[in-house]
């Protein structure tokens, strides 16, 4: 075991001194001995090397001490400094106005400030440094200054309070006795402790619950003021049934006395009043004394109750979130009165109806009867002509090649192309009884415009050239589904009154698509026609300049372009300029073979539906023919009509029986002075956006056409086709129709 002289566990006085001692006593020892051999020599070398070392020793243990004291120096500071910001931070946390309380991540109370807990004055005391926050909970939840609610404990309210303390942030208010109120709210550390501020919100609360009271009170005469301005009579029942609102229109409604209306009033008292002067229907009285007093959820009630001479009150009951219930008395004796003068003059209408529809359909047995007779006349005169006509123009055509004088094959020729005209005549007529009868044969195929185009080309090409006109017909390479004689007949129709009614320029002809349909046009730089006569030009014999040079034609022309058109279902349209010319078209629709090729066959089965429908059909016409035929063939169908000679007359009526139409069917020129149809489209579409509507009229125009797009409604161009009408209706009463 080795044993030092100086331990350096010693402080450096204690090390220096003994170096000295040691020094001394080495001195000595060398003053008194003398040693031969140069021992005492030896012995002071190594004091001296000794005393080396302790010097050195010493510098190091000084050097020492100086980094210490500095340390310790650097540490008072330090101490200092957080001590000072210690200060600083409790000054702030008190400047704080609201109660501030620092809870670190264990949960105990590290920090709070002189307003923390202040309004609970037995809990103050008990706050100090390390407190537990479930401990600090437990002292607020007994504390004699915290109101509870009455049917929660203290014990509870800690539970309560534990499970807010779980979550991030929470902000809750803590109600306090004398009316006083404090706002807690936490806050989470980002080193997981809380941070807990209380902030007195009594004042606010307090404003806060008067300006609501003062909120109720303006509610409360809102309610009442606008209870006495409805119409009805209310009364207002609470939980216990008795009497807590009312306005004065309940009183005059149900004659009872002021005394029984009056806050509290029992609701039996009110009931028994009613039954003595309202005779109810099966839900009435009793069923609402019932309904008053069931103890579960009440569903709506509503009944009527009468009383002579003729009033009739409707009763609306209706439960509240309270349990309390409101009850309504709408005076609805007009209503009633007006709906039984409605069924009797539906009645007396449906008399009339059916006695005019006896008349009616006697006078179109009639008139059927006279058209077949006329049609199966014309036919069989038609039949009967031809026979002698062909073999007169045979004895003709032998004297105009006899040989005979000049005069007399001049004659023949004459008479030879007088039995031609004649023919034609008789040719349209036939044309015309069986497109009237609906007994011309359709037979529509798939037909090449092209080939029908050059066909006519060189059929109407020398009649142009002779008259000096510059005939152009396009080619086209579509085909399109229709009846080939009957299309052919209506281009040779328009190419030829084209050719005859223009004196000099070009006729053009061709056919341009227009989506899934091909459209015919025949232009030409004639005269024009008047817009006021593009009606008249469809019409049997009708020619506009009877005193013109040009007196070829029988007027029957267009009248069977119109008719054919209509039966193929070809949309027919003019468009004219006086002085410029005249353009007529029509559209078919295109096709790529005779598998697309539609057929045009009635639907039967439709016109049932239709009938079992109800639909009420507004006809608007101020002819008075087409508007009874028109009425006789929509109830023929199964529609209900509703007719009117103009749209003042048509207002009136709907305003009288209080219904809107399902259907408008319109004339668009109702007579000078009139309101045209295009006016009771909108009226009525101003009250019912999609009601179906078609606007009738013969007039052709473009301008007619745009007007009617503007409007949105179809145009129906007159005569009206039947299939287009029937289908129309029944798109209306099935409710697929468009507003287009």
């Amino acid at each position: 075991m080795t044993h030092y002289l100086i331990d350096p566990a010693d402080p450096v006085e204690r090390q220096n001194e003994k170096l000295l001692q040691i020094s001394e006593a080495l001195m000595r020892r060398v003053e008194q001995d003398t040693d031969q051999n140069g021992a005492a020599y030896a012995q002071f070398e190594r004091a001296a090397m000794l005393e080396d070392q302790v010097r050195q020793r010493t510098r190091d243990l000084e050097y020492t001490l100086d980094l210490l004291n500095q340390s310790n120096a650097a540490l008072a500071r330090a101490k200092h400094e957080a001590e000072h910001a210690r200060k600083n931070l409790a000054n702030a946390i008190e400047a704080v106005q609201e109660g501030f309380g620092l809870f670190d991540r264990d949960d105990r109370l590290v920090m709070w400030n002189s307003r923390f807990s202040l309004p609970l004055h037995d809990v103050q005391p008990r706050l100090t440094e390390g407190l537990p926050f479930d401990s600090y909970v437990q002292a607020v939840s007994e504390s004699r200054f915290l109101q509870l609610p009455q049917i929660v404990t203290p014990e509870q309210w800690a539970e309560q309070r534990l499970k807010r303390h779980k979550d991030l942030h929470a902000i809750f208010n803590v109600s306090l006795i004398w009316d006083r109120w404090l706002q807690v709210s936490e806050h989470r550390t980002p080193d997981g402790g809380t941070v807990v501020l209380q902030t007195d919100v009594t004042d606010i609360m307090r404003l806060e619950r008067q300006e609501r009271g003062k909120l109720l009170d303006s509610q409360a005469r809102m309610l009442r003021a606008t209870l006495d301005h409805l119409n009805q009579g209310v009364c207002i029942f609470d939980a216990d049934a008795r009497l807590v609102g009312w306005n004065d229109r309940i009183g005059e409604m149900l004659s009872v006395p002021v005394s029984s209306l009056r806050l509290g009033v029992d609701f039996d008292r009110l009931v028994d009043q009613l039954e003595q002067r309202f005779d109810a229907d099966t839900e009435g009285s009793g069923s609402l004394r019932n309904w008053a007093h069931q103890d579960q959820g009440r569903r709506p009630l509503r009944f009527e109750i009468r009383a002579e001479p003729d009033t009739t009150l409707d009763v609306f009951a209706q439960e509240m979130p309270d349990r309390g219930f409101v009850i309504s008395f709408t005076d609805v004796s007009v209503e009633r009165q007006a709906a039984r003068a409605l069924a009797e003059a539906n009645e007396l209408l449906e008399r009339r109806v059916m006695e005019r529809t006896l008349e009616l359909e006697d006078a179109l047995v009639t008139a059927e009867r006279a058209n077949a007779s006329k049609s199966r006349f014309v036919a069989a005169a038609s039949h009967d002509l031809l026979q002698p006509l062909s073999a007169a123009k045979l004895y003709v055509s032998a004297i105009s090649e006899s040989g005979e004088g000049g005069e007399t094959v001049q004659a023949a020729d004459k008479a030879l192309s007088a039995l031609g005209s004649v023919e034609n005549i008789i040719d349209a007529l036939l044309d015309i009884s069986k497109l009237d009868s609906g007994a011309a044969s359709l037979d529509i195929t798939a037909v090449s415009v092209r080939q029908l185009l050059t066909a006519l080309r060189d059929e109407f090409a020398p009649m142009a050239a002779l008259k000096g006109l510059d005939l152009r017909i396009l080619p086209a390479t579509a085909s399109v589904a229709s009846d080939p004689g009957f299309l052919r007949r209506i281009l040779q129709n328009l190419i030829a009154n084209a050719i005859r009614y223009t004196p000099s320029g070009r006729v053009l002809v061709g056919a341009r698509r227009q989506g899934s349909s091909l459209r015919f046009e025949v232009w030409d730089t004639g005269p024009g026609i008047a817009e006021a006569d593009q009606e008249r030009i469809f019409r049997e014999f009708e020619r506009l300049d009877r005193t013109s040079s040009v007196n070829e034609g029988l007027g029957l022309g267009l009248a069977i372009v119109e008719r054919a058109c209509a039966q193929l279902r070809h949309p027919l349209g003019v468009q004219s300029e006086l002085g410029r010319g005249t353009r007529f078209f029509f559209s078919a629709q295109r096709v790529n073979g005779p598998n697309e090729v539609p057929t045009l066959k009635k639907n039967p089965a439709a016109r049932q539906r239709l009938r079992d429908t109800g639909l009420i059909v507004l006809l608007v016409e101020n002819d008075d023919e087409l508007r009874r035929a028109l009425s006789l063939l929509i109830e023929r169908w199964g529609g209900s009509v509703l007719d009117a000679a103009s749209v003042e007359d048509a207002r009136e009526m709907l305003h009288e029986l209080g219904i809107l139409p399902d259907a408008l069917l319109v004339d668009y020129n109702l007579g000078e002075g009139k309101q045209d149809g295009l006016a009771m489209v909108r009226q009525l579409r101003a009250r019912d956006g999609t009601l179906p509507a078609r606007v009738m009229s013969a007039n052709r125009s473009n301008d007619l056409r745009q007007l009617c797009d503007a409007a949105q409604v179809e145009l129906m161009t007159k005569p009206i086709n039947t299939e287009d009408l029937e289908s129309f209706l029944y798109a209306a009463a099935l409710g697929t129709l468009t507003t287009r």
